[in-house]
């Protein structure tokens, strides 16, 4: 498309001595070979794992891989003719074969599934998106069945996948059986809220479901309405039974998919029996062993597939790379490896350990530390995610406190703890090998991990990884147990294969080995050109051929495996004589000529190994001279070829500009070309050739001169100016014009006199360029201004921005563009040097945020320690006292965060020139410690208690207590208007402190001491969240720290009558009893709930005890006051299972109620007022408050859309969140 736009033309390049260096195409790299499991990948088209995976698992059927083997050309046609339109060629069977029999045979590590996906009729788009796997297998089994009808493998996909279900329903009144068959290929089952496979299967074909009270069964035996009881069984078990995991969800609250990452355990070897319709089937019928697992790593909007196989027919090797025995490895500890690979097993270990058997679930995580020394972050968040949220998803296993901040195991009977254990020992026995009890290697079962191309021997332990987490298992497949194998096909790939697929993979296999070598001599062999020494003269710091460079260079094409010492052999041979040593080092061919680098030794060494690569320049010379002189070596003194120009005035007054290449070692002085050219003292400018049409000149300041050429970062081709020190007259800036054609136009900055110095011009305009040197530029306008020639020794030059602000002094070696000044730039003439390059020019004020233009200015060294600079800027401003800290000022010129570290340098903390400071009053916090304000929480209406503390006490509150509604704006006053906060102070506190140390301290307050509290055990703390108790803190002997207060955590106090001890377990509820007919409800009522339970009957008991009402008498319901809403705490239906007798109850910890610590129940007595209402008048109010202020912000929103319509020409449309979903398909053609 593009023509010959990017070939080289090489007609006119070359070098000074007729080389020109020859373009190699590189041989294209064949495929490489399998790997040492001597098994094949397949490669991924770039959204392809779950095709990848999918195949595999056929692949790894033998079974489905024979029968599709046994279809020969006759029946499926050939791809040959796939073109021609009267030819029935059935393609995807013919490419799948062709397929399985590249996996089997041909030497490649990873197969391609390019020539299967276009018979599918996938365009590149459906190979770069990733689809269902399940959904795939669907398809895939469809397609091949259209594909396959017509030919004596049409039944392929039912003889092997095949299976019946059948539904019944027996009328429990005549008996009368009314039964529905269901075809599967593969069986769905659920993974929410249940233990595993076995549990799953147990609930679809094992438990009943029973027709009665209100849900009647209409009998057409009876014709009429009876008790049934429906139920499901297995009629007919296929040979291969596919089990989908139903791992994706949606949630109907968040309105949203999630997947499904709780534990959930399959068998390697499952007995259908007690699934099936016949009692009397065989056991070796109904046995079935896992031989396959398809895993998805990630979410539900995306990740990746991968496959465990289990190797039947031992067609790979099964080998680890084990590592050698270290000396002093711990036997128990190596045995003990299992045990900690199981995060469930450990936390169970840790938490039986403990006396009350809850702790903090951050403490839970220091113990599992302690115990396998190792964090759970490091060990199993990767796989198991955070810690709280693994215990969050195993609920059967873990309590949670109400607060969901301490752990304990679940409290079960003796049975269910010994069910537990026997489901734990049979879950590790399902987990052993097939033929435990047999010696030797080859009974184990060989699993691998196939990974797209990768595969990778496993042991069978590792399928238990993949029960829970990000990365678990989303497929099975099982084969029959009583399915066995051939012995020929055993360890034979080449089993069955038709015969011309077996031709055409030895064909391929030949044709790869032969490129392969090809690929191998062409890879390895580099072309060397020689220069020999004895041809070579050396002068102006680099060697040069004598005579010409056809003789001096010879070209030599050579193995880079072979060693220097084969190659000194074959130069040898090459030359025919040579006298004296010979000796071969690496030369580079530069503009100044031939540069020797480093010399090559150790004749053992390959070429590779000493770094000789293609197209090198070698000199074959004696090591230390040619022709006479000592030839210096290495990178360091390489010669520079520069472009030397000198500005100097002739006898007559002119100006004089000469221009010659010179030759320097990279590691001389830049100084040193002042005696090259004969100039005593002068000023030197470089010039770099990268901007090209661009002029750039740098002027190099004296110190400088005696850094070297490469340190300043010169390099072939670079020019450097000179100029006279005494030619004053012709300035660089007001001559560089005449005698340089790549000059930008001239343009023009202007400078303001602000040296408060009597002038006849306050502003003058200065023709400059962007590489104009900013020394210059205030020279000239020093003598423009007419202003004392004292000021350029003590003046600088500040930019002015578009406010009048004088920013940070400009250094005087600047280019305006190294000070990233624009053309007509405002610049200020100043009275004060500019800060050196270790110096840094600040601003500062005092005050936690400050006008700008209004700070001070001060310049410190940046090595200046954070004290000594407030000390400094303390003084500037007469302040004294060690009250003050420094705080660096944000973009929005507020206070950002504190120099917290006080012996820190500045450069250290990264302040830079041109940074604001600002001293704010205020000594910082020593480390660890926090500064926690303090409120005080006063209920309206009685507590659990009874009275308010202050009215039981003699005390009085003094005048001045103003006690401050702290309920969010438009609250129902007899719902949320019963909290009151009042600040008390601010206290500084550890954060090794207790919470009882705190409210003891919090006591100490003026404020607190007028309340007259008793002691710190008759103060309940609470979180401050958005102006209302948030969090309740317990355990009065836990440190501040594992309360994660946080630095900006506010605390709020509650008097209490008497001492409060609540358990981990416990939960602190208001509730408030209704009011019959008033719709308003009477003063809040502490209800301490035990949450072990946390269902709705727990809770309804306990109220119902607490007012002394049946518990069939009362309704209750949890108050939301940011939505006005109640919501009732139904006792839900409850259903009983035949299996475990135990009931399923929902927890209201969880949605919808999140009950917690602070909430209000509402409480109706059914005896005196039964409806369905708990809404009171305020509640009514603030519905329409909220209804109208939606109204309000969605009109102005639809007026701004309206007006926003006027300037855009169309309207402004989201992007969805996720990339849009696209059906799978596969297209067949008709074979019927």
């Amino acid at each position: 498309m593009f023509g010959d736009l990017f070939e080289e033309d090489c007609s006119g390049v070359s070098n000074k001595y007729g080389k020109r260096k020859k373009l190699k195409t590189k041989a294209l790299e064949p495929p490489a070979p399998r790997e040492f499991t001597n098994l094949s990948g397949i490669r991924n088209q770039g959204g392809t794992c779950y095709l990848n995976s999918l195949l595999q698992t056929l692949h790894f059927t033998p079974e489905f891989r024979e029968a599709l083997f046994s279809l020969g050309p006759e029946e499926l046609g050939s791809l040959e003719e796939k073109d021609n339109p009267d030819a029935k060629v059935r393609i995807i069977p013919l490419q799948l074969q062709r397929l399985f029999a590249q996996l089997l045979l041909l030497d490649q590590e990873a197969a391609s599934t390019a020539d299967l996906t276009d018979s599918f009729g996938w365009t590149g788009d459906e190979e770069m998106r990733q689809h269902d796997v399940q959904e795939l297998n669907r398809i895939l089994f469809s397609a091949l069945e259209t594909s396959l009808v017509g030919t004596s493998g049409h039944d392929l996909i039912n003889r092997l996948y095949h299976g019946t279900i059948v539904n019944q329903i027996v009328c429990k009144e005549c008996k009368n059986v009314s039964e529905k068959q269901e075809d599967f290929l593969d069986l769905t089952v659920a993974v929410k809220n249940v233990a595993g496979l076995e549990d799953a299967l147990w609930n679809m074909y094992v438990e009943e479901e029973v027709f009665d009270s209100d849900n009647l069964y209409h009998c057409g035996a009876c014709d009429r309405l009876v008790e049934a009881a429906k139920s499901a069984k297995l009629r007919k078990l296929p040979p291969f039974l596919t089990v989908s995991l139903l791992r994706f969800n949606f949630d109907f609250v968040k309105c949203e998919r999630y997947k499904e990452t709780s534990r959930y355990t399959f068998p390697l070897r499952i007995n259908l029996k007690p699934f099936c319709e016949q009692s009397d089937l065989d056991d070796l019928e109904c046995t079935y062993d896992l031989f396959s697992v398809i895993i998805h790593k990630g979410g539900c909007y995306g990740g990746h597939y991968h496959v465990y196989i289990k190797d039947v027919d031992h067609l790979g090797n099964w080998q680890f790379h084990k590592e050698k025995s270290k000396p002093g490895v711990n036997l128990e500890e190596h045995q003990n490896e299992e045990e900690i690979d199981d995060p469930l097993r450990i936390l169970k270990a840790v938490l039986s350990q403990e006396a009350n058997n809850l702790i903090p679930v951050d403490q839970l995580g220091q113990k599992l530390l302690k115990k396998i020394g190792i964090s759970w972050n490091k060990k199993y968040r990767k796989q198991y995610g955070p810690l709280r949220k693994f215990v969050q998803l195993h609920p059967q296993v873990f309590l949670l406190s109400s607060g969901e901040s301490a752990v304990g195991l679940l409290n079960c009977s003796p049975e269910a703890e010994a069910d537990s254990l026997r489901k734990d020992q049979h879950t590790v026995q399902t987990l052993t090998s097939d033929s435990a009890g047999l010696d030797g290697r080859t009974s184990r079962p060989h699993w691998f991990d196939i990974n797209d191309s990768k595969v990778q021997p496993i042991e069978e332990k590792a399928i238990e990884q993949q029960f829970q987490g990000k990365e678990s298992a989303y497929m099975l497949f099982y084969r029959q147990s009583q399915l066995q194998r051939p012995a020929e096909a055993r360890a034979n790939p080449r089993h069955k294969v038709p015969c011309h697929l077996l031709d055409e993979m030895d064909a391929a296999n030949t044709e790869l080995q032969t490129k392969r070598a090809e690929y191998d001599s062409t890879n390895n062999n580099i072309e060397l050109h020689l220069h020999l020494g004895p041809h070579y003269h050396f002068f102006n710091g680099a060697l040069h051929p004598v005579v010409s460079q056809t003789e001096s260079v010879w070209d030599l094409t050579f193995d880079k495996r072979k060693t220097l010492g084969d190659l000194r052999q074959s130069i040898f041979q090459l030359l025919g004589s040579w006298e004296g040593d010979m000796v071969l080092s690496v030369a580079k061919l530069l503009p100044a000529g031939l540069h020797v680098c480093r010399t090559l030794d150790g004749d053992g060494l390959t070429l590779c190994e000493l770094d000789v690569t293609d197209e090198e320049d070698i000199l074959v010379w004696g090591g230390v001279e040619v022709g006479g002189i000592q030839i210096p070596t290495g990178s360091d003194c390489e010669p520079l070829l520069l472009n030397v120009v000198h500005l100097a005035t002739s006898s007559e007054g002119c100006p004089r500009v000469t221009e010659s290449p010179h030759v320097f070692p990279a590691n001389a002085e830049v100084g040193s070309v002042f005696p090259a050219l004969a100039v005593p003292v002068g000023v030197a400018f470089i010039h770099k050739p990268e901007s090209a049409g661009e002029e750039r000149w740098t002027a190099i300041p004296k110190e400088d001169l005696a850094k070297t050429f490469r340190e300043q970062g010169l390099g072939n081709g670079s020019s450097i100016l000179i100029q006279d020190s005494s030619d004053e007259k012709n300035s660089l800036l007001a001559k560089q014009r005449k005698w340089i054609t790549s000059v930008n136009e001239v343009d023009w900055v202007q400078v303001k006199n602000l040296c408060q110095l009597g002038s006849e011009e306050e502003q003058i305009t200065i023709s400059a360029t962007m590489n104009t040197v900013v020394f210059d530029i205030r020279i000239k306008a020093i003598k423009e201004l007419k202003l004392m020639k004292e000021l350029a020794d003590c003046s600088c030059l500040r930019p002015v921005d578009r406010d009048g602000r004088l920013l940070c002094p400009v250094p005087d070696n600047y280019t305006l563009r190294e000070a990233e000044l624009k053309m007509g730039s405002s610049l200020g003439l100043c009275p004060g040097k500019a800060p050196t390059s270790s110096q840094l020019f600040l601003f500062f004020a005092v005050g936690s945020g400050t006008q700008p233009g209004t700070e001070m200015e001060v310049v410190v060294e940046e090595t200046v320690s954070v004290r000594d600079c407030l000390k400094i800027m303390l003084e500037k401003f007469g302040l004294s006292g060690d009250t003050w800290h420094l705080r660096k000022m944000d973009w929005c010129y507020e206070a950002g965060e504190p120099l917290c570290e006080e012996d820190a340098t500045l450069r250290e903390l990264m302040i830079r020139s041109g940074d604001t400071l600002l001293l704010v009053e205020g000594k910082l916090l020593p480390p660890g410690f926090l500064q926690v304000p303090v409120w005080w929480y006063q209920p309206r209406g009685p507590a659990a208690q009874g009275k308010s503390l202050r009215d039981q006490t003699t005390c009085t509150p003094s005048p001045g207590a103003v006690w401050r509604a702290a309920s969010a704006p438009g609250a129902p006053g007899d719902v949320c208007k019963d909290t009151s906060l009042r600040y008390l102070g601010d206290l500084e506190i550890s954060e090794d402190a207790t919470l009882a140390e705190l409210k003891a301290q919090a006591l100490t307050l003026p404020s607190l001491s007028e309340l007259c509290t008793p002691s710190p055990a008759f103060l309940r703390a609470w979180t401050v969240d958005g102006q209302r108790p948030g969090r309740l803190l317990r355990d009065g002997q836990q440190q501040l720290r594992e309360h994660k207060l946080g630095r900006k955590a506010k605390v709020c106090l509650e008097p209490l009558q008497e001492e409060e001890f609540l358990g981990p377990r416990d939960m602190l509820l208001r509730t408030r009893m209704r009011l019959p007919g008033q719709r308003a409800y009477a003063p809040p009522v502490d209800v301490v709930w035990d949450a072990t339970q946390g269902t709705a009957g727990s809770l309804r008991q306990r109220v119902a005890d607490f007012y002394s009402l049946p518990v069939e008498k009362i309704e209750i319901a949890k108050y939301f006051p940011d939505k006005f809403e109640w919501l009732p705490v139904s006792s839900w239906n409850q259903q009983m299972t035949k299996r475990k007798k135990k009931k399923k109850q929902d927890n209201l910890l969880g949605a919808p109620y999140y009950l917690k610590d602070g909430d209000t129940v509402g409480v109706k007595n059914l005896l005196v007022e039964d409806d369905d209402d708990f809404g009171t008048v305020r509640d009514d109010v603030g519905k329409e408050n909220q209804t109208r202020l939606t109204l309000g912000t969605r009109t102005s929103q639809e007026a701004l859309h309206v007006r926003s319509s006027d300037i855009f020409s169309s309207a402004e449309t989201p992007g969805p969140p996720h990339r849009p979903e696209a059906s799978l398909s596969i297209h067949v053609g008709s074979f019927r």
